[in-house]
């Protein structure tokens, strides 16, 4: 099950097959998708909200092996803004994308600031990796502001072609040292 978050100014909602259509809104952004894992078909198909919230989230949900959430303002809790979403496995454990007017606020360091307090202390995992594409200077410096450390680089598929792909780390015990050391 997921639950419902909450950060200073934002919800996490369980992310619902009610939400594909704003999803679908939002998200076929190449400035959006062309960082992301060339598993996002490009271009975005018209249903392919609902077909990734219908054939792969919420059946990875229902399996207990990801969460995976709607960002919404508090003060707008109707509009879909983002998504965030964790897994299970040996990497790539988070993963998000934000609508182009909501980018460079802050509101998904935010966003993961809590989502690695839920990866850490509610699900009670060791380890997050994730990876992004080495290009991907938004998503790094979330990575560098919460404490991670970079681990290696590799190359993976993108939207955007094969790119070099930066893998970060943080444990819970240098996660909670961070939160200590900054909060």
């Amino acid at each position: 099950m997921t639950p419902e978050g909450e950060t200073a100014r934002l919800l996490l909602r369980p992310l619902a097959l009610a939400d594909a259509a704003q999803f679908q809104q939002l998200f076929p952004r190449w400035e959006v998708v062309r960082y992301l894992l060339d598993i996002v078909p490009w271009p975005y198909p018209a249903d392919g909200a609902l077909r990734f919230i219908r054939d792969a989230a919420l059946p990875a949900v229902a399996r207990g092996d990801a969460w995976h959430w709607t960002l919404r303002l508090k003060n707008q809790p109707e509009q879909i803004i983002g998504h965030l979403d964790l897994r299970r496995g040996r990497e790539d454990n988070r993963g998000f994308w934000i609508g182009l007017p909501w980018q460079n606020r802050g509101l998904m360091s935010e966003a993961c600031l809590w989502s690695n307090d839920f990866w850490f202390d509610e699900l009670g995992f060791k380890t997050m990796r994730v990876s992004k594409a080495a290009a991907n200077a938004a998503s790094r410096r979330i990575s560098e502001k919460l404490g991670m450390r970079l681990v290696c680089t590799i190359e993976k598929n993108y939207v955007s072609g094969r790119l070099p792909t930066e893998i970060w780390e943080i444990t819970a015990d240098e996660w909670r040292s961070w939160k200590a050391a900054h909060l």
